[in-house]
């Protein structure tokens, strides 16, 4: 009896739908509940569906697992299955495969939507460029969110009430002023989104990723994969750029990633890399495999399943699911409905700066509050939810740090902006603040004193939650581990099975090729006029073929019967 009501209990928890929280690009949340055994596609379609895209394929749902590392959702395994924690569950929409030419985009609301990437790109130091270059995207942004000048409502210094970059000076901040001013009156957000992103595309960094690791001497860089190529970064420099084309493949074995470059006489240049760990190595590797396959292949027939090692019996195996770029062009262009509202929301603060006074805000602009929805995977959308988009806004603190005698360590140089020593990978947020993501979970609208009471928490740099460790989830994970470990020994002794099968059949064809055929090959004569191949014909061969006849003539006889 009481082992029956155990077993319905788990059986009851089992159906019970899981909490998805996913942080779309404009820093707003969007909660739904999962089944448990939903795909990841199905929660990808739900949330195309609450953005109104189409041109989806250039998206993917990234996640932080409880060790910090980051993973993209695999749209083809079940969503619970590659969580390694338990719910609610924490997510971000990002954009997976940056356009080549964003112009190219068929419609307004995929160019929005890349435009919020790259922004952040640019705000978290993985766009790098010039101080003049940096100063004609900041015009753009603030263009295309408060619109033309107005001497009424933008008072002087105005431009550095806002966040664009990590590091800020008195100059640049002059010159956006100026751009913005003079240049750029009479261009609608649409307009400048799109002069923006035409501006970022230039740029050597355009759709970095950077991946933290070691080259072989030891030295830090970043590796990277953009529309073009894989690239390597040490400091704020490029230091090596491989097309597509040139990359042969990409291979890993524990915390080693190795890239091999075809060059010119058919030799192959073999760059080597450490990760941190060995879950950083293959998340690089399926990056980098996924990249590949995306950007160079003609159409997603081509797509073939790659391992991570030589040896066909050991390592990873991988395969891309999806479109290729080629494709996703094709299909945008048969595209015919009419263009879809965008909703915009002028210059708000935002949590994706760590830094943010609420006091330093535009009067003129109002805050939007964030509702949470709540629908399911199998029932489709309930309700819409509001959508708005921020540029951080400066603190005072460093507005104040720009004044007359205080120390200016975060000046920008005429020449290069470099708005760090090296590029920013994308940072992990500390475990502990994300009880203060789960308070609007259900909806329920707070007040003003308790959305800015809760400022400090929510201003976190472009995060991705590290779910925390809960009571028992250690148990379950070592238990996962140990599974996987022999699941992975289980492969590897059937792959090595497999080989050794197939070359048993492929020497007993050769003998059969060598004792029965005709063929009067050289080196087939040469081995049968042996003294060993001799003996080995008449002791062994033909007694094991008169056998085998034997047993095979009543079979024989009976079928024709």
């Amino acid at each position: 009896m009481m082992l029956s009501r155990l077993m319905s209990g788990s059986n009851r928890s089992l159906d019970l739908p899981c909490v998805c929280t996913v942080r779309l690009l404009d820093d707003s949340e969007y909660t739904c509940n999962v089944q448990r055994d939903a795909k990841g596609q199905q929660l990808f379609d739900l949330l195309c569906h609450h953005l109104n895209l189409l041109e989806k394929d250039y998206f993917g749902i990234r996640y932080v697992d409880p060790e910090k590392q980051r993973h993209w959702l695999e749209f083809s395994k079940g969503i619970v299955k590659q969580m390694r924690a338990r719910p609610p569950f924490i997510l971000c929409f990002r954009v997976k495969f940056y356009p080549p030419d964003p112009a190219a985009l068929k419609e307004e609301i995929t160019r929005y939507l890349v435009f919020l990437q790259v922004k952040r790109d640019l705000y978290h130091g993985r766009l790098l460029c010039k101080t003049s270059d940096a100063a004609l995207l900041a015009a753009y942004i603030l263009q295309a969110e408060i619109g033309d000048y107005d001497p009424g409502k933008h008072p002087e210094g105005y431009s550095s009430k806002f966040q664009f970059l990590p590091k800020h000076s008195e100059k640049l901040e002059r010159r956006i002023a100026e751009i913005h001013r003079n240049e750029l009156s009479g261009l609608n957000p649409a307009a400048a989104e799109l002069c923006f992103l035409r501006k970022a595309q230039t740029l050597e960094t355009y759709g970095v990723d950077p991946h933290p690791c070691k080259d072989v001497s030891g030295n830090s860089a970043f590796l990277a994969f953009t529309p073009f190529g894989f690239i390597v970064l040490q400091g704020n420099k490029r230091v090596h750029f491989i097309r597509w084309s040139d990359a042969a493949k990409m291979k890993f074995e524990g915390k080693t990633f190795n890239l091999y470059v075809r060059e010119r006489e058919e030799k192959r240049l073999v760059l080597t890399f450490i990760a941190p760990t060995p879950e950083a190595c293959k998340h690089l590797w399926k990056c980098g495999v996924e990249n590949q396959s995306f950007y160079k292949l003609e159409n997603s027939n081509q797509v073939r399943t790659v391992s991570s090692s030589n040896l066909f019996f050991k390592g990873s195996r991988f395969r891309y699911s999806g479109r290729v770029a080629k494709e996703v062009m094709e299909s945008s262009a048969k595209i015919k409905r009419e263009p879809p509202e965008i909703h915009r929301a002028g210059m708000v603060p935002s949590r994706s700066c760590p830094t943010i006074s609420h006091g330093m805000r535009l009067s003129s602009v109002p805050r939007t509050r964030r509702r949470a929805v709540h629908i399911s995977i199998m029932e489709g959308l309930e309700s819409l939810r509001d959508s708005a988009h921020s540029t951080p806004v400066r603190s005072s603190d460093h507005i104040d740090a720009l004044s007359p005698g205080v120390s200016r360590e975060t000046v920008i140089s005429d020449e290069a902006y470099t708005p760090c020593s090296s590029i920013l990978p994308t940072p992990v947020c500390d475990p502990l603040l994300e009880p203060a993501f789960g308070q609007q979970v259900n909806g329920s609208p707070c007040t003003s004193q308790e959305e800015e009471g809760d400022v400090s928490v929510h201003s976190v740099p472009d995060t991705e939650v590290s779910p925390p460790a809960l009571p028992g989830l250690e148990v379950d994970n070592e238990r996962e581990s140990e599974s996987d470990q022999g699941n992975k020994f289980l492969q590897s002794v059937l792959r090595l099975l497999a080989v050794t099968l197939c070359l048993l059949l492929a020497l007993l064809l050769l003998l059969v090729i060598l004792a029965e055929s005709d063929l009067e090959l050289a080196f087939l004569r040469d081995i049968r006029l042996t003294p060993e191949f001799q003996q080995f014909h008449y002791q062994y061969f033909c007694p094991l073929r008169r056998w085998l006849s034997c047993k095979l003539h009543p079979i024989i006889r009976l079928i024709d019967s």
